[in-house]
């Protein structure tokens, strides 16, 4: 028996793992608790690949087992947080099953649109899995980026951001465009630039660098709020070299 070339999925599956506990913890509100799990379980997402590529042992097996696992972590897991944003954004104790809570009272539908999210982010993976173009660079917005944009928001209001940021966030308007504005960018024909380094000179890379550098002011200045704010960013600088290019 070949152990060596397991140890990807192993990592894999503790991806699988985390992105299932965080959907535990979106369901009962612990949004702090959520964001860790996603955080580590996209970590987890970037190791299996690296650490197969080292090990030389990538497969198929590997490959559909990621998207599996990404399903959860950057798929599920958003969808719930978006629901709990709209049910916090329209104030309503609980949304129940089809607008009904448990005691039989009508509620409101509409934090289901939330799991839009989840439906785009299954679309995309299955889309991604056999798409050949996306080796080195991707077209549409990850589903890693997507979720680490929705498990920022709730943080802003646990941490007492800027009362602008607060609002928007209780704004049903303002979260049904963030969903459907997600769920577009994931599946959209836009090529992003690629964070990988082929070299470290500055011509080749400077879009790469400016974006780090921006990036890293951001989380200085804005902590939390800096996390929507720098994926915005990266498809606003793709965007406009892209327009350059053509």
């Amino acid at each position: 028996m070949n152990i060596k070339k397991h140890i990807p999925n192993l990592i894999t599956l503790g991806n699988l793992l985390s992105g299932t506990i965080a959907a535990i913890l979106a369901v009962k509100g612990d949004f702090y608790g959520t964001a860790i799990m996603v955080i580590l379980g996209i970590a987890f997402d970037f190791l299996d690949g690296f650490v197969a590529r080292i090990l030389k042992v990538q497969g198929e097996l590997g490959k559909q087992l990621d998207s599996l696992a990404d399903m959860v972590t950057s798929g599920v897991v958003p969808g719930i947080v978006m629901l709990q944003l709209f049910v916090n954004a329209i104030d309503i104790d609980a949304v129940g099953y089809f607008g009904v809570d448990e005691y039989g009272k009508s509620g409101s539908n509409l934090p289901y649109l939330g799991l839009i999210l989840t439906l785009a982010a299954g679309y995309r993976l299955a889309k991604f899995n056999i798409d050949e173009r996306q080796s080195d660079s991707f077209i549409g917005l990850p589903t890693p980026a997507m979720s680490l944009f929705v498990i920022s928001l709730p943080l802003i209001g646990e941490y007492g951001q800027s009362q602008f940021f607060l609002d928007l966030l209780h704004n049903k308007y303002v979260l049904i465009i963030i969903t459907f504005l997600l769920s577009f960018l994931m599946n959209a024909e836009l090529p992003l630039f690629s964070l990988k380094f082929k070299s470290f000179g500055i011509k080749e890379n400077i879009v790469k660098y400016i974006f780090l550098i921006t990036s890293i002011l951001f989380i200085v200045l804005l902590k939390v709020v800096a996390i929507p704010m720098i994926i915005l960013l990266y498809v606003v600088i793709s965007v406009f070299q892209n327009m350059a290019k053509s």
